[in-house]
């Protein structure tokens, strides 16, 4: 059946390999994968730094991998600082700490690749998502993993090796071995040693308060066949305090308890301090079963929601507050089982769909995450969903069970998210698994009082003397009371040992585009009079640091020094070679110099309006706020406005509006790697880059996305932003502005994602910037950004009933502490494919499929993307019917479960990020994948598929109290026109928009008292506001829409529009059941799966 908008399974993929492995077909010269060390040495990163914060490199050199340049943060990358033009600088004296890195401007040279390696040697059919070697290449979109290729997040970490400037005698002839087979992510890659490191010794950095001398000494615990060769590499230190913010998680294994050096990135996550002051080389026998439990304090979720969810429904997961009952339960294996046999998911999870038959299946209320197949006790102490999800809540057993369910396992992740109510401790024992590093949490097991099981690993640990007294109830011996076991989601106050440098102070650049256009568009004066009413909103303390950049041909900086009576600019116009004219003037204390800097900010917007300056020299400006950044790191926040002209990094327009509905020549990758490589040396400095673009015509976002994608930024699209023909855009901006200036931030961060032994992690998506096999460095992290990973099972876990999860963020707070948030879930273990089929989270699935083919889009093409998708749908059921069920009934015969499955897959087929046949501008596709990558899967499955509502005859009936206000509850309609009245008013949100589609015979009572018009043709055609009526329809509606608004970090435009409205296209596209020019309509797209199924 050959159906428009439906791909046919064909062809291989010429020679790309399917996932992120692949090279770049066009030939970068930049390859997103470690490279020889030497390259390090020579290319930039051997320059000191003056300044009070140097260099800081990132480490690990692991096996050489060529990966094409992309928004997803799908593979393991090694920074690079050989971007052009950034010579190093002849001119007259400048102030010390001025950045000057001599930076080699050459192509970088690309590691041989081993034949595995070799994406042309290995073709993989279209339509398929292979991302492991040692399977054969399956036919559709596969979730087989190599069973050594794989990194696994538990046994004994190591140091990643030093990267930071300084003296050190470090040896250089040992390989950074990583713990069991070092390998990376799901490329193509024998297991083995790493290639041995050939760069020039680095040093090791001094952390503070940490003893001198020789390292400690005591063996590792027997986790590793490499353990002799980690302990090999670590250097006695010299005393020098070095740039790196320590690491959330990894000390030498060879620490017996004091305090040790830590010498890189790679290494304060692993560890900083070990809760247990002896290790030995005995190991307990473990048998793998729960052990005694001790559930009582619930974590800090209440029934009610989060203040920027205020007033959603309850979840179905029960989260108490409060303390409860104390019994301890001994959850040993056989409690576990007998107790969870009875237990099943929904009185419906069992019942089988003919989705031929019962199309409408959508729930009339927000689709709720699964709960877990979990005792009770284990449940209520478990990570919230919206933190922490998986895509299979019944995780199967082996890697054949998930290769037979062809669904993806995975993970999606919220970690900074705000919180109504977070513990926090202070305790100065950060009780971590001496072996794996993990933190202690609600799902380890307490022997006895003086013992504790780790529930990754296994690992017997005792319990330090501190830890036995609770200080919420001051009893002593009751650690299992302890806040630390109570609650999933906790945040640490980290002691010094996770400290590489001392805090760095906030720090926020501006760098505004004043050429004529961007000066034409009039945002100036909507940004600086934003930053005007929020500058003492800014997150920060007495040690906040602002600074501002204009650019258009030159680039103009702006001394704001204590004393001046007036901000004083000055241009630098060599772009070409670019230097920093005052260093210590140009980034200044907020406080000392506050008025200076309102005073900027109120003569800016005047300052360019006669210019006739047409070139944009973004590549320049940006090296400048680089330089400017370096020494202490920060956040930079860039406002563009047309495609860069002049200088390093200038672009050319790519879009052939004639080809913008064809899923070939579309232009998704990026045409140069000057903003890549530039992001990765921000992430090096603790510098994330935050892109506003504002523009009417094509800029290039492929290209300029990287410079946030890879720094930890954020992305902000405002199309055809003008202050007058746009003023809705105005609004936005002002909204969203207010947001970013006034959320909390965290500085130099490093998040790393821990799971149960025979469990391995193989690709990251999001915005950071992978350091080590596993660990994401994030220059910034922001409560708006949501993260997801692959999995696979790497051994067996047929010995065991759970299965936990932890993701450990180590921050630097605006106020300068150094915490730990520290996110675990917990699930079970099952043996059966329909116990699989029977716990899949539909939305997880689909969220993580829609990231992984954001990564087919660019690394093959927009069609292979479409084909997998489809054939993820064709899979899974084609496994369903032939292994779950018994007899094959006519139909299109689905799980409970996976009722949705096909519904949401085709909504991501019409999304903005794959649909085809439509005048899908280049950089709103952009803009869409860079919202598939970076958003929490709550908003991302709203953008794909958007609740419709009909609000002419909103009541109380059903309705939320939250704070003295009524908030209306209507069902959710399905996206079909069949749903539409012509009597009635439709309201469909689609996350960032709002389109209020009224009837041509909509009652006289809704145009009266909720739009204030006498008539339907009264109605203009340009309504983007709901008047403010003293009628009850009029509160209800407005209560309705600003509770949805408020439930999001992005400010949605409302649209009112009648049948012939401009937007009205926008409000059918987004009707994912009816068929359009170039898709199918569910119906359709259902036979079309049914017959694939059945073949």
């Amino acid at each position: 059946m050959s159906q428009p908008g439906i791909p046919a399974s064909s062809g291989a993929l010429s020679g790309l390999q399917a996932q992120n492995g692949a090279a770049s077909a066009s030939g970068s010269p930049f390859t997103n994968g470690p490279i020889q060390n030497e390259l390090m040495s020579s290319q930039g990163y051997s320059s000191q730094l003056p300044g009070s914060y140097p260099h800081l490199i990132p480490a690990k050199t692991l096996n050489p991998v060529s990966v094409q340049s992309k928004y997803g943060g799908s593979q393991t990358v090694s920074p690079l600082s050989n971007y052009q033009g950034l010579q190093t600088l002849h001119r007259p004296p400048v102030a010390s700490n001025a950045v000057t890195p001599s930076l080699h401007s050459g192509p970088v040279p690309r590691m041989p690749q081993h034949a595995s390696q070799n994406p042309a040697a290995t073709p993989v059919p279209s339509g398929s998502f292979h991302p492991g070697a040692s399977v054969p290449p399956p036919l559709n979109w596969q979730y087989n993993y190599p069973p050594t290729g794989s990194r696994t997040n538990h046994g004994s970490p190591v140091s990643s090796g030093p990267a930071l400037s300084g003296n050190t005698n470090l040896t250089t002839g040992h390989p950074y071995v990583s713990s069991g087979d070092p390998s990376l992510q799901n490329n193509f890659i024998k297991s083995g040693p790493a290639p041995p490191l050939v760069n020039s010794p680095l040093p090791a950095t001094l952390q503070p308060g940490a003893p001198l001398g020789p390292p400690p000494t005591g063996g590792p615990p027997p986790v590793s066949a490499h353990a002799a060769q980690k302990a090999s590499h670590r250097a006695v230190p010299q005393p020098s305090f070095n740039s790196a913010v320590n690491q959330e998680g990894i000390t030498s294994s060879t620490n017996n308890g004091s305090m040790v050096v830590h010498n890189s990135y790679d290494e304060i996550e692993g560890g900083g301090f070990l809760a247990t002051p002896q290790l030995t080389n005995k190991t307990t026998p473990v048998s793998r079963s729960v052990g005694y439990s001790y559930p009582s304090l619930p974590p800090g979720y209440q029934n009610t929601a989060p203040p920027s969810a205020a007033g959603m429904p309850p979840s179905s997961l029960s989260y108490l507050s409060g303390p409860q009952a104390f019994t301890q339960t001994p959850l040993g294996a056989n409690h576990l089982t007998a107790s969870m046999s009875g237990l099943s998911l929904h009185p419906e999870g069992l019942r089988v769909v003919n989705l031929l038959q019962e199309r409408n299946m959508l729930p009339p209320t927000p689709l709720q995450p699964p709960a877990p197949n979990l005792h009770e006790d284990i449940q209520k102490l478990n990570c919230n969903p919206e933190l922490f999800r998986c895509t299979l809540t019944s995780v199967p057993q082996t890697q054949a069970l998930l290769n037979k369910a062809k669904l993806p396992l995975g993970l999606l992740l919220h970690p900074f998210k705000d919180l109504v109510q977070l513990p926090v401790v202070t305790s100065s024992t950060i009780v971590r698994c001496r072996s794996c590093r993990t933190y202690i949490n609600p799902f380890v097991s307490f022997l006895d009082q003086r013992r504790w099981k780790c529930n990754l690993c296994y690992q017997v640990n005792d319990v330090p003397e501190e830890f036995m007294y609770n200080p919420l109830t001051r009893v002593y011996g009751e650690p299992h009371k302890r806040p630390e076991v109570q609650n999933a989601t906790i945040e640490f106050m980290a002691p010094s040992e996770y400290m590489l440098r001392p805090p760095q102070p906030p720090v926020y650049l501006f760098v505004f585009d004043v050429s004529h256009n961007a000066v034409e568009t009039g945002y100036l004066n909507s940004v600086c009079q934003s930053l005007l009413d929020n500058l003492d909103l800014l997150p920060g303390n007495t040690r906040t640091k602002i600074g501002f950049i204009t650019f258009d041909s030159t680039i103009h900086f702006y001394s704001l020094q204590e004393g001046l009576s007036q901000p004083q600019m000055l241009i630098v116009s060599d772009i070409e070679d670019v230097f920093i004219p005052m260093p210590e003037n140009l980034l200044v204390n907020l406080n000392e110099s506050k008025e200076l800097v309102q005073d900027l900010l109120k003569t800016l917007p005047q300052m360019f309006t006669k210019t006739l300056e047409t070139q944009s020299a973004l590549g320049p400006a940006l090296q400048a706020a680089f330089k400017l950044m370096s020494p202490t790191g920060g956040r930079m926040s860039v406002f563009q406005t047309q495609l860069p002209t002049l200088g390093v990094g200038a672009l050319r327009p790519r879009e052939e509006p004639n080809h913008r509905s064809s899923a070939k020549e579309i232009h998704l990758t990026p045409s140069t790697d000057f903003y890549k490589k530039l992001a990765l040396d921000c992430s090096g400095q603790q510098v994330a880059v935050d892109l506003f673009l504002l523009s009417g015509q094509y800029s290039d976002l492929a290209s300029l996305g990287c410079i946030s994608r890879y720094s930890a930024g954020s992305v902000y699209y405002y199309p055809s932003y003008h202050h007058q023909h746009n003023p809705v855009q105005v609004q936005k901006l002002q909204k969203e502005l207010q947001r970013y200036l006034t959320r909390k931030i965290g500085f130099e961060a490093v998040m790393r994602i821990r799971c149960t032994k025979g469990l391995s992690i193989h690709t990251f998506h999001g915005n950071f910037f992978v350091r080590s096999t596993d660990l994401l460095s994030l220059p910034n992290v922001n409560p708006d950004a949501g993260y997801a990973v692959q999995m696979s099972v790497e051994e067996s876990l047929t010995d065991t009933q759970l299965v936990s999860f932890q993701s450990a963020l180590l921050y630097t707070s605006s106020k300068g502490e150094r915490r730990i948030r520290v996110h675990t879930l917990c699930l079970p273990v099952v043996s059966t494919l329909n116990e699989v089929f029977l716990g899949a989270d539909v939305q997880a699935i689909s969220g993580l499929l829609a990231n992984m083919a954001v990564d087919r889009s660019v690394t093959a093409s927009l069609s292979d993307a479409r084909d997998a998708l489809v054939n993820a749908v064709v899979d899974s059921l084609s496994a369903y019917r032939s292994s779950v069920l018994s007899n094959h009934q006519p139909g299109l015969m689905v799980p409970f479960s996976l009722r949705l499955f096909p519904l949401y897959v085709l909504a991501l087929l019409k999304q903005k990020s794959f649909q085809t046949g439509t005048s899908a501008r280049l950089d709103e596709r952009s803009f869409a994948m860079c919202q598939v990558k970076n958003q929490p899967l709550v908003y991302l499955m709203l953008t794909t598929h958007p609740n419709l509502y009909r609000v002419d005859n909103l009541s109380d009936e059903g309705a939320l109290n939250i704070n003295d206000r009524t908030i209306p509850q209507p069902p959710i309609l399905q996206l079909s026109v069949e749903k539409l009245s012509r009597d009635g008013a439709f309201l469909m949100d689609a996350g960032s928009v709002l389109i209020l589609w009224v009837g041509k015979n909509c009652g006289q009572n809704f145009l009266s008292q909720v739009l204030g018009v006498q008539s339907y043709a009264l109605i203009p055609h340009t309504m983007t506001d709901l008047p403010e009526l003293d009628t009850p329809e009029s509160a209800r509606t407005i209560a309705f829409i600003s509770w949805l608004r408020e439930q999001r970090p992005f400010f949605p435009i409302l649209y009112v529009i009648r049948d012939e409205s401009p937007m009205k296209a926008t409000f059918l596209q987004n009707m994912v059941e009816d068929r359009t020019e170039s898709a199918l309509s569910y119906y359709e797209f259902l036979l079309h799966i049914q017959q694939q199924v059945n073949k």
